[in-house]
C-alpha cells in the first residue's frame, strides 16, 4: 500500500502542474489505521503547503497517523512557515517521503528534526518518479538557471513555413491544443525577433494562467528590431515582457523600447544575446522553466549552446519542400554525423493526424 498511497500523493501534486513555479509540485496524504484522514497539494506558491493542507484536513486525526509527501517537508521559513514543525506539534507518527528536498537550504535538514523529534522517517519511495514529476524545481534550484523545453512544429520534411513564408496551420488543431497547454506549465515563453516580425503573435497562454501567475513574454532581439506596433505590446503588460539585447543597441532604442517593456541588456557572443548570461539572469526573476517556441534560428542556437533540456517535435504529415522553406533547426548546422544531437528517453504518440517526438538532450 505505501507505494499506491505514494502515487496517490503524484496525482495530488500534479493537479497543480504549472501553478506553483518556482515552488515544486507536492502533494501530501494522511493515514491512519488503513483510511485516509487528510490529503492535500500546494496550489501556488506563497500558498499553504502540501503537509500543511493535509494535516488541517485530518484535524486530531493526524495524531499517531502516517504521512505521505512527495518531497521532503521543509524546516526554514520562505513564504511560509517550516512544514516540519507543523508534523511534529500534529503527532505524526511516521512519515514517507520520495525524496530528499534539492534545495540546500533543507536538504536532509527536515529529515534530521522530523527524526531529532521521534518521528521514523523512510526515504525513496518511487524516488525516479518523484524526480521527473519536479524536473523543473530540480534544475532551477541547484543549478540556478530555468529548465528548457524547446517545441516545434514542422512537416515531414522538417519545414515550418513555405518559401513564402506562410505557416498557418502546418500541424493539426489537436497538436496546437496540445501546445498551448504547453504554454500553461512554463513562466516564459521565447522567440527570436523574427518570429515577431513575420508572425506577430500574442505568445499568450490561457487566461486562467494570465490571471494566477506572472507569465513572461521573451524576445531575442539584439539590434532591437522588434515593430513598436508588435501585438506583444498591445496588452499594456509592460513589466512581463522582456527585450533581451546587447549592449551595443542604442540609447535612444533602449529609452524609447523600455517604455514598452524591460529591456534586459545581456553580454554578446558573436554579436548576439548570449544564451548562458540571460539564463541566468532570466533565474534572478524566479523564472524556472523557460519555452522556446522559435524560430529556426534561435532553436538552432540554443541546442548549440547546449541549454535545451527537452523538446517536443510536432510532425505533420504534409511535405512542404523548397530549398528556400524555412527549416525547424536552422543556423550552421553539423558538419558530421557522429556531430549530431542525440536524445533520449524518447516517446513516440500520436495526436490527431500528427506524430508527437518528445526527448530529452542528452547534454
Amino acid at each position: 500500500m505505501t507505494h499506491d498511497y505514494m502515487r496517490m500523493v503524484f496525482k495530488l501534486a500534479l493537479k497543480a502542474k504549472g501553478l506553483t513555479n518556482p515552488n515544486p509540485m507536492v502533494g501530501c496524504v494522511i493515514v491512519k489505521d488503513n483510511k485516509i484522514v487528510g490529503k492535500g497539494f500546494h496550489k501556488k506558491a506563497g500558498l499553504p503547503h502540501a503537509e500543511i493542507e493535509a494535516l488541517e484536513e485530518a484535524g486530531e486525526k493526524a495524531k499517531g497517523a502516517t504521512l505521505y509527501v512527495n518531497l521532503e517537508p521543509c524546516c526554514h521559513y520562505g513564504r511560509t512557515p517550516p512544514c516540519t514543525k507543523a508534523i511534529i506539534s500534529a503527532g505524526i507518527k511516521k512519515v514517507y517521503t520520495a525524496m530528499l528536498d534539492p534545495n540546500p537550504l533543507n536538504n536532509g535538514k527536515g529529515i534530521k528534526e522530523l527524526k531529532d523529534n521521534g518521528i521514523e522517517v523512510e526515504v525513496g519511495i518511487l524516488e525516479e518518479e518523484a524526480k521527473k514529476l519536479n524536473e523543473v524545481f530540480i534544475k532551477y534550484i541547484t543549478q540556478k538557471i530555468p529548465f528548457v523545453t524547446v517545441k516545434v512544429a514542422q512537416s515531414l520534411d522538417g519545414k515550418i513555413a513555405t518559401e513564402k513564408g506562410e505557416s498557418k496551420w502546418i500541424t493539426s488543431k489537436e497538436s496546437r491544443e496540445f501546445a498551448k497547454r504547453l504554454r500553461d506549465e512554463v513562466d516564459a515563453i521565447m522567440v527570436g525577433v523574427n518570429t515577431v516580425i513575420k508572425d506577430n503573435p500574442l505568445l499568450n497562454p490561457s487566461p486562467k494562467i494570465m490571471k494566477w501567475r506572472p507569465y513572461y513574454k521573451i524576445i531575442l532581439d539584439s539590434k532591437l528590431r522588434i515593430p513598436p506596433q508588435a501585438n506583444i505590446f498591445s496588452e499594456g503588460e509592460r513589466k512581463h515582457i522582456i527585450l533581451a539585447t546587447t549592449k551595443y543597441v542604442s540609447k535612444h532604442k533602449i529609452d524609447f523600447f523600455s517604455k514598452r517593456a524591460e529591456v534586459l541588456i545581456c553580454r554578446d557572443k558573436e554579436g548576439r544575446v548570449d544564451l548562458k548570461d540571460l539564463l541566468k539572469k532570466l533565474a534572478q526573476r524566479e523564472i524556472s522553466h523557460l519555452l522556446i517556441e522559435g524560430g529556426g534560428e534561435t532553436i538552432a542556437s540554443a541546442l548549440k549552446e547546449k541549454i535545451v533540456d527537452r523538446v517536443y517535435f510536432f510532425i505533420s504529415p504534409k511535405i512542404i519542400g523548397g530549398r528556400d522553406a524555412i527549416t525547424s533547426v536552422e543556423g550552421e548546422g553539423i558538419k558530421k554525423l557522429n556531430e549530431a544531437i542525440s536524445l533520449k528517453n524518447i516517446e513516440v504518440t500520436r495526436i490527431g493526424e500528427d506524430i508527437l517526438i518528445l526527448g530529452y538532450l542528452k547534454n
